[in-house]
């Protein structure tokens, strides 16, 4: 498929790099082959997937300024199917590195060209700005999930996006859209929480995800072990918030995993009773 995705929101601590590593690893677990690309300069994504920061080590700055092919710097993860195209801090100049640039906004998009046919999905985890990096994930997206709190000021902040989006459509990537809103840390619980989701669901109908993501403290710990939440403790709340946004966004996608597929093979063998399988109205 080589379907790219951008998690985007150019506000901090929204849940941006917690959805990229969980939903990324809630497919992956799926059978999918996934490639989560790390394009904060925090590169929280790869230390949360138990690679360890080296900014000696290639990484996407290397990707996006010409030093490397993106197929040599990819990594593998604990999960056999998902891998990563790590980040550094060296993101950092690559702002100011790309100002001067005719295709500074279509680097990653064209980095990506050669190896996205060997994914069935790419994820891009986007820096908390709205700078040239996130306009090269949105030059490169097909479709986006912004991830929000259900606060006052996250609707200021989607406006914003919206705006930067539809510059992006005209001048750049004119396919790109997005995908669907999704609530992260979200409790059901206070007044303002149902407020935000009624207006959100007012003015992004079937775009807003079903699925919401709740504060959780399994989600919060297993960064630390270097893990995503369904290795980490697979029955916490987190993590089947996690796998029911993936289950959501591959029917918005009509898209079967392999792991679906089996299951659903299974379901369709009739039980044996002893040596016979007796079928209805016999049975």
């Amino acid at each position: 498929m080589g379907k790219i995705v951008g998690i985007v929101n150019q506000k901090g601590g929204v849940g941006k790099t917690t959805t990229a590593i969980n939903l990324s690893a809630s497919l992956a677990l799926e059978g999918l082959k996934v490639l989560l690309i790390d394009c904060d300069p925090q590169a929280n994504a790869t230390s949360g997937l138990v690679v360890q920061r080296d900014d000696a080590r290639h990484s996407v700055y290397d990707v996006l300024m010409g030093l490397a092919p993106a197929d040599q710097v990819i990594l593998p993860t604990p999960i056999e199917t998902l891998f990563l195209l790590p980040g550094s801090k060296n993101l950092t100049g690559a702002n100011i590195e790309l100002a001067a640039a005719d295709d500074r906004a279509v680097r990653l998009r064209h980095a990506l060209e050669p190896v996205k046919e060997n994914y069935d999905l790419i994820m891009l985890d986007c820096p908390p700005a709205l700078d040239l990096l996130t306009l090269n994930v949105l030059a490169a997206a097909g479709t986006l999930i912004v991830t929000m709190q259900a606060e006052y000021f996250a609707l200021e902040g989607i406006s914003e996006l919206i705006s930067t989006l539809e510059r992006v459509q005209a001048a750049f990537n004119p396919e790109v859209t997005i995908e669907g809103v999704l609530l992260t840390m979200y409790d059901d619980r206070t007044n303002l929480a149902q407020q935000v989701t009624e207006t959100l669901r007012e003015y992004f109908k079937e775009r807003l995800f079903k699925t919401v993501i709740p504060r959780n403290v399994r989600l919060a710990e297993a960064p630390s072990h270097g893990k995503p939440v369904a290795l980490y403790d697979a029955r916490s709340r987190g993590s089947e918030a996690y796998f029911e946004l993936a289950g959501e966004f591959l029917e918005r996608n009509n898209i079967e995993s392999p792991k679906a597929a089996a299951r659903k093979a299974a379901a369709s063998v009739p039980k044996a009773r002893g040596r016979e399988i007796r079928f209805w109205p016999y049975a």
